[in-house]
């Protein structure tokens, strides 16, 4: 996923001289081809990233398109308030690229781990939030970037993940039915899609009907698409990578929370608990300690339904 989206920041590049890529201490070899063919607009600079965001939104506000990319903890807990203030206040064209959303960085320990960047940056006025769930979604969602109006936080996953979205239109903001079904909608976002479509395969076999909606945009949120979706099931469970605090479980509640429905809908967030996560590995043994899968979510559909009211 992150060798697809740089990439594609090279090829946008290519296209339009107004294409700047600024990296934080990235490793060597990072967009070597970026910087041998376009020198004055290619920047490596040391581990300062809040300058590296005033620096970025200085040449925004002179008319670049700046993609900025670094560690996801980095970009959004370290710098925070140059993101709020140069970025957002300014609404300007600066592309924040995370490397490591989620528990990516497992084996670098807590400091590292970014389940609280949706939340963050959720608060930020003008942010545009995506998680593509693989590296095919990546690759519909970078030619977009170049014409997209303000800030927009693009969360990457570790790279190598299985490929699960369907080739067809891809619009920035708008939610993508991956699976339709009548008595509860999956919804998820990055690279939990997957485990989404892995439980309502599952489900299937128990004789239920389980939608899956992928949420690539965390923000804007597509209200009124979810709401559509929610509708026309008893019980909603969101998935995702990342705090259940603030992230886009929290942003689900909120909306199901004012809809209004009834009889209400049964909801339920699968997520990390509101803890900082102790312990290294990798990012499958994390997601597996906090229940981040197809399991936990087959449980809990069963769970919801099984205390649903009777339809009339």
């Amino acid at each position: 996923m992150r060798k697809k989206c740089l990439d594609a920041v090279y090829e946008l590049a290519a296209r339009d001289n107004n294409v700047v890529f600024i990296g934080s201490d990235l490793g060597a070899g990072t967009l070597d081809r970026f910087k041998q063919d376009f020198p004055d607009r290619f920047f490596m600079e040391g581990v300062s990233e809040a300058s590296i965001v005033s620096m970025a939104a200085g040449l925004a506000l002179e008319g670049r398109t700046v993609y900025v990319n670094t560690i996801a903890t980095f970009l959004t807990r370290r710098c925070f308030e140059q993101v709020v203030l140069d970025l957002g206040l300014h609404n300007v064209n600066v592309r924040l690229i995370g490397n490591g959303g989620g528990v990516v960085y497992a084996p670098l320990g807590p400091t590292h781990l970014a389940i609280d960047d949706l939340a963050i940056m959720r608060a930020v006025p003008n942010m545009t939030i995506v998680a593509p769930c693989d590296a095919d979604e990546m690759g519909r969602l970078m030619p977009l970037t170049l014409s997209h109006r303000g800030p927009m936080y693009i969360r990457l996953g570790k790279g190598g993940d299985p490929i699960v979205s369907a080739d067809g239109p891809f619009e920035i903001g708008r939610a993508i039915l991956m699976r339709r079904g009548g008595d509860v909608l999956l919804v998820s976002t990055g690279i939990t899609a997957a485990i989404a479509l892995d439980a309502a395969a599952a489900l299937r076999a128990d004789g239920i009907s389980a939608a899956v909606l992928h949420v690539h945009t965390v923000k804007p949120l597509d209200v009124e698409g979810f709401l559509a979706h929610a509708s026309n099931v008893d019980a909603i469970v969101a998935i995702e990578e990342h705090s259940i605090v603030g992230g886009l479980g929290a942003a689900l509640a909120e909306v199901v929370a004012e809809a209004g429905f009834e009889p209400a809908k049964r909801f339920k967030r699968i997520g990390i608990p509101d803890v900082f996560p102790h312990g290294y590995g990798s990012q499958a043994t994390m997601m597996a300690k906090y229940e981040i899968t197809a399991e936990r979510t087959i449980a809990v559909v069963r769970a919801l339904l099984a205390v649903r009211p009777a339809r009339t």
